[in-house]
């Protein structure tokens, strides 16, 4: 399949399969006072295991939810039953935010068979589909990854992107704090935005919790003066939201932009990057 999301007809229709992995990525902002693990606990697809993006991650930078090394990486998903030769469908309890990034971060360990549902918990328990309660009974794998670094770029890769204007920079964040006209939700971050960047908040390319068209998706990057024929690099606060403009992009046959990890989160707090307030 070419398209990165799956529907709820078809992760029903592949439930129970011995070659499926189904993924609760839930993650809320602090501000929501929501526990994507204790939803989960609470109700879940059937046969779902709980991946956690503050703990499947490299929790010695400072950073929020940072890819982890790719040996711990596999020891943490293979934990929780995931493996490279199986087909994995994740979705998240706000319909489309945080499956992106599981999405992303699998896709950068060597798996290829990766896909988000559409329209994610809501449309699954809108449409009527079962859900079952407690912790999940991973049964685990051992698997060896295979990092892919085209699909991730750091400080260093976006300063020289700046320097050299060899990609765009895409800005996930709302408008408001891409500008610099409001407090950043990270405490010591600067306000602003890379220089050159342009600003394509990610819920122009959401409609109802799920994923727009692509026509509607191509017409909302090329508003947003992104060119789909140049190379593309996705940032936002802390490479959540910017993931869900990677997979935007792939719905739209871009299915290598990387995705800056450290994102505003790092860029923000360092004072050897460049930043700039207004448009």
């Amino acid at each position: 399949m070419s398209d990165p999301v799956v529907s709820p007809g078809y992760l029903a229709g592949r439930l129970g399969a011995d070659d499926l992995c189904v993924v609760d990525a839930s993650w809320y902002m602090p501000a929501e006072s929501r526990s994507g693990r204790a939803e989960f606990e609470a109700a879940h697809i059937p046969g779902a295991v709980f991946f956690d993006i503050d703990a499947i991650a490299d929790v010695s930078t400072g950073l929020p939810h940072m890819l982890p090394a790719p040996d711990d990486f596999a020891r943490m998903a293979g934990a929780l039953g995931l493996a490279p030769d199986k087909e994995v469908v994740i979705y998240d309890g706000a319909g489309l935010f945080s499956a992106a990034r599981v999405w992303w971060t699998l896709r950068t360990m060597g798996f290829s068979r990766v896909f988000v549902l559409e329209g994610g918990l809501p449309r699954w328990r809108t449409e009527g589909r079962p859900l079952e309660q407690g912790p999940g009974a991973p049964a685990p794998t051992s698997f060896t990854p295979s990092f892919d670094a085209a699909l991730v770029r750091h400080v260093e890769d976006v300063k020289a992107v700046i320097a050299t204007g060899s990609a765009q920079l895409v800005d996930a964040r709302p408008a408001p704090r891409f500008r610099g006209e409001v407090p950043e939700p990270r405490a010591g971050l600067r306000g602003g935005h890379m220089p050159g960047a342009c600003n394509l908040p990610f819920g122009q390319v959401v409609a109802d919790g799920a994923l727009k068209p692509a026509a509607d998706l191509r017409a909302v990057f090329e508003a947003a003066g992104v060119d789909l024929k140049r190379p593309i690099v996705t940032t936002c606060g802390s490479g959540v939201t910017a993931s869900v403009l990677a997979l935007a992009l792939a719905r739209l046959g871009l299915d290598r932009v990387p995705v800056y990890d450290g994102s505003w989160s790092e860029w923000g707090g360092r004072d050897d990057t460049p930043v700039v307030t207004g448009p």
